[in-house]
């Protein structure tokens, strides 16, 4: 009935759209002796599935078969009483050229070969696509089955394409990100529905700080990664786009299932261990099954999968500061060599049904789940005993209703969609935190010094509910019946709830001076009810796109991409949002902000409920072209510029009423090395052991409860971040070696702007952020009155990135046995605060701050991968990554005093500061029924090479005018190794089992 009923209100909507960015198009034009053939017929049937398209020629020969999903298709052609069939394969988003002629001399494209029958010659396009302005790669079914990796994550593989960056935190989490921009940047695509995480920083749901999978990769068939100039279709991402398809039933009935996994004998050592003796035990399995097949033979298929993990990561204790753990006081040695691993499980299943009706109607509904529970491996190891680790609970539902209407010269594609996902991490100990820590080395005579943690036991900090739960319907419309035009036209409206309770920090944490005092802590942090909500902050928010499309083949040598998009969206959480009257009145009582000299106006951040609106700018305009210089598709040049919104992550946009809902203090306990009688009168206290109890420290704020807290405001009018995306390149088919290679160069330019920064609001009393002589280094101004710190979030955050990409493929065939990929990326990346952060205490603002090397970004970046048939039916694979140091932060003192240092950019290591060799070789057994055995071993790192992460930041001590006795003193070891920390993974065997019938 819900089928139906979504069919007739869509036949009713059309001509509107969205999301057709997974169907594939096969295109070209029919010939009879030369001449253009009118009225031909062109049937296009899934070899696989019997789903079957057809049109009629035109007036000029030409013909388009739009909306098939990626797979091999048999192309019958009836001209001039002639028939002949050709197989075609089309991947994820691919327009395929697929010209058709009789009589005379057939034509021929670069890299195909022609088949005559009788006066009809049909000529395969090169799986290749050329003819598009997108900067785009493909990563087929073949790679991702066949090529040695860790994680099962399909989105792993992505670093072949040049210019994606994926990397494996010390967590064990995989991340992805694109350019000078951070993981956010990111959507994902999966049979045209976006996977946007709107709370976290992941980019997609199911990709923040977990070492899970998004979806399950046997439920994967391929994907596209388009790293810049998309089309108008892509919505909510700034930098790479990756488009997948899942997999679907087929008219025979199939299965497979496998195991595989690595245990702590299969993997060499890390540098601890093997300095320590004490290999920690280690454990990943992953397994799953798949089966499919047809419920209505050609019509009607079926699809389902499931795959499970089960991890145990090891993570090492070692304190900071080069601490040694029998250099801890006693009564902590025990916690600090409990050393355990971090266990982790995951489900994922999906499943779907595809239902052709008829050849103009198709219904297909997908659905995915996702549960997984963990021990964070980021919060235990390091500094971290195990007892102050975080566990947590993520849970995700998909589920996606598609409906399709194909006719002669058009076709109407949409989405009824709905999503439930959440994510809650929280305390594995319910008890006070107990940080201990050292003075920074420069500071180690100074009273109050800064201080650097050494060792954490107790409960951890870490508490948050955070999620999203809504309905889409999604709507696409294309018109390809006006000649050498493709015209898209297309809607997304969306009703989503999203809800975050934080409560930062759960259990309070106490520090402890290692040089004065172990059982009498130096000062508390801790949170308490504040003056706002105590439950979580929830809004309702409203999504709606809209964007039209046009593909202009203006000749056969030239193309043009024409797009514009808008978007826009409501988030009643930041714009009702109604600034408590104490801030007001605090705001309006501290002179520091009321003075001339002040760089902003707090009234721009006081908000009435009233005065804050959705932003209604997010116009996107998309233009990219392509020229043939032959028109026989060997040889084109493309490029493009666009412009592209992504979204502000609701983590910022609600932290305004986190803060004031569980509001965190910090407390001053009255000692020797930390005396608080005169700096902050207010909040020094004499050392009590009940002040462990949190009742207690409630009581202390129950009086005053805005006394010391922090408060955070947001700009009234707040943008949404976006980037601005130019391209030009080259692609060259051609042959090599009897075989057709296909190569790729681009030059990309980046900007991305308005990313969120909260700085501190606070100012001296003359109005000034800095101390008289000063330019940069931390500011101490009075607190707000009643309050502590205020901090102000406005856009601010810019990135700049120019790449050249640089590609090589022979696509792996089945008739040659082999394919070979290599991928370089060259990246000069900036950003005007480091690693993108969204908090800065240095600056009162970034107008006037210098751009420096992002973070993590390598400039050089080289992935080969290769597959290759053996005898025997076995197959050999492998993946070769080498990258050049990445940036990394540095505190530099050697240009001003020594207690005022700022952060810089530098690049330790060797020339090759990361390089991995994984391989693979598989073996099947082919029983002489339905069912085959394999059997595959993998080795990641094969000859164990050490990528340090660990190398000293410090670059020394400047001159300080306070105390021109103390000279200045650069650091012999800066850039140095200064510790055994290692990416993993070492040199580690995988072994898999695996049925297939």
């Amino acid at each position: 009935m819900l089928a139906c009923a979504l069919a007739s209100c869509l036949a009713l909507a059309a001509p509107a759209a969205l999301a057709q960015s997974t169907a594939a198009t096969i295109r070209g034009q029919v010939t009879v002796d030369s001449a253009p053939a009118t009225d031909a017929k062109i049937t296009a049937t899934n070899v696989a599935t019997g789903l079957s398209r057809s049109v009629q020629s035109g007036a000029n020969g030409s013909y388009s078969v739009a909306g098939l999903p990626p797979g091999t298709y048999r192309i019958d052609v009836s001209a001039g009483g002639q028939t002949n069939s050709k197989t075609i394969a089309v991947q994820v988003g691919q327009t395929a050229t697929l010209n058709l002629s009789t009589g005379g001399v057939a034509e021929t494209a670069p890299t195909a070969d022609a088949t005559d029958i009788d006066k009809v010659t049909v000529t395969a396009a090169p799986v290749f696509e050329t003819k598009t302005s997108e900067v785009a790669t493909y990563v087929s079914s073949k790679q991702i089955e066949a090529l040695p990796q860790a994680s099962r994550n399909f989105l792993a593989f992505a670093d072949i394409v040049p210019g994606v960056e994926t990397r494996t935190g010390t967590d064990g989490s995989i991340s992805l990100r694109s350019g000078a921009q951070l993981a956010n940047g990111i959507n994902v695509f999966i049979d045209g529905v976006g996977q946007k995480d709107y709370v976290l920083k992941g980019g997609i749901s199911g990709q923040d700080s977990t070492r899970g999978n998004p979806f399950p990769q046997l439920g994967i068939a391929e994907y596209k990664v388009i790293t810049s100039n998309y089309k108008a279709e892509y919505d909510q991402l700034s930098s790479a786009a990756v488009s997948a398809v899942t997999r679907s039933g087929t008219n025979e009935f199939s299965g497979s299932l496998f195991w595989d996994g690595t245990f702590t004998g299969w993997r060499a050592p890390t540098v601890i261990e093997d300095k320590s003796g004490n290999k920690i035990r280690s454990k990943e399995e992953q397994y799953g099954v798949a089966f499919g097949g047809p419920i209505l033979q050609d019509r009607m298929h079926f699809f389902l999968t499931y795959e499970g993990k089960d991890y145990l990561t090891p993570k090492e204790v070692a304190p900071g500061r080069n601490f040694r753990i029998d250099q801890l006081p006693g009564f902590l040695q025990d916690a600090a060599r409990d050393t355990k691993a971090a266990p982790f499980h995951e489900d994922l299943y999906f499943g779907k049904i595809d239902f052709a009706i008829d050849e103009a109607n198709l219904l297909e509904f997908t659905a995915k789940h996702r549960k997984e529970e963990e021990v964070t491996a980021g919060s235990i190891g390091g500094v971290n005993a195990g007892a102050y680790g975080t566990s947590n609970a993520g849970e995700e539902t998909r589920l996606d209703l598609r409906y399709q209407y194909s006719a002669a010269d058009w076709l109407n594609d949409a989405h009824l969609t709905f999503e439930d996902v959440s994510f809650g991490p929280r305390p594995l100990t319910d008890a006070p935190g107990y940080n201990l820590r050292v003075p920074r080395a420069d500071q180690v005579n100074l009273n109050n010094p800064v201080m650097e943690t050494i060792f954490n036991t107790g409960g951890s900090a870490n508490l948050q509910n955070k999620g999203q739960k809504g309905y889409a319907l999604q709507n696409d419309f294309t018109f390809f019946g006006w000649q050498g035009h493709t015209i898209k036209a297309g809607f997304k409206y969306k009703l989503v709830d999203i809800s975050a309770y934080q409560r930062q920090p759960a259990n309070p944490q106490f520090r402890y001076d290692i040089n004065r005092s172990l059982t009498q802590p130096y000062e508390v942090n801790f949170s308490s009810t504040g003056i706002g909500q105590t439950g979580p902050v929830e809004t309702d928010n409203k999504q709606f796109g809209i964007y039209l499309q046009d593909d202009w083949e203006v000749n056969e040598h030239l193309t043009l991409n024409l797009g514009l998009r808008w978007d826009y969206e409501t988030s009643p959480a930041y714009e009702d949002f109604v600034t408590p009257a104490a801030v007001v009145a605090a705001l309006r009582n501290y002179p520091n902000i009321n003075n001339a000299r002040v760089d902003y106006d707090y009234n721009d951040f006081i908000s009435t409920g009233n005065n804050r609106k959705a932003f209604k700018d997010a116009w996107q305009p998309r233009l990219g072209f392509s020229y043939d210089f032959a028109g026989d598709q060997r040889h084109v040049i493309f490029g493009g510029a666009g412009r592209s919104y992504n979204r502000n992550q609701f983590d910022f946009l609600a932290r305004e009423r986190y803060n004031l809902a569980f509001q965190s203090y910090t407390y001053f306990f009255n000692g020797p090395g930390h005396v608080c009688t005169a700096s902050t009168p207010d909040r020094c206290l004499t050392w009590d052991p009940k002040y462990l109890n949190q009742n207690e420290l409630d009581a202390l704020v129950a009086a005053n409860p805005n006394r010391g807290t922090q408060v955070v405001l947001l700009d009234n009018d707040l943008k949404t971040p976006y980037s601005d995306q130019f391209s030009l390149g080259m692609r060259n088919s051609f042959g090599m070696f009897g075989h057709d290679w296909n190569s790729s160069v681009t030059v990309m330019h980046v900007l991305s702007h308005d990313g969120i920064l909260f700085s501190v609001g606070n100012r001296r009393p003359d109005g000034s952020f800095f101390p008289p002589g000063r330019t940069f280094g931390n500011t101490t101004p009075a607190n707000l009155p009643g309050f502590g710190q205020l901090l102000i979030g406005r856009n601010a955050v810019e990135t700049r990135l120019t790449s050249l990409l640089l590609s090589l493929e022979k696509p792996y065939t089945q008739e040659s046995g082999w394919g070979v990929s290599l991928a370089y990326t060259y990246s000069d990346a900036k950003e005007n605060r480091n690693n993108s952060d969204t908090f800065s205490f240095d600056y009162p603002d970034l107008d006037n701050v210098a751009f420096t090397e992002a973070l993590g970004i390598a400039k050089h970046r080289l992935v080969a991968t290769g597959i290759f048939d053996l005898p025997w039916d076995m197959t050999f694979s492998a993946k070769l990554k080498l990258t050049s140091p990445i940036a990394r932060e540095s505190l530099n003192f050697m240009a001003v005093d020594v207690n005022n240092g700022y952060f810089d950019p530098y690049f330790p290591g060797e020339d090759i500061a990361f390089k991995q060799l994984d391989v693979g070789l598989q073996k099947v057994w082919d029983t002489g029924t339905d069912l085959k055995l394999r059997v595959r071993g993998d080795v990641l790192n094969v000859f164990n090479w050490r990528n340090w992460n660990n190398f000293d930041s410090g670059r020394g001590n400047g001159f300080n005018p306070a105390n021109p006795n103390v000279p200045a003193r650069p650091n012999p070891n800066f850039g140095r190794r200064n510790g055994d920390g290692i990416d993993q993974p070492t040199r580690t065997f995988k072994l898999t089992f695996g049925v297939d019938w």
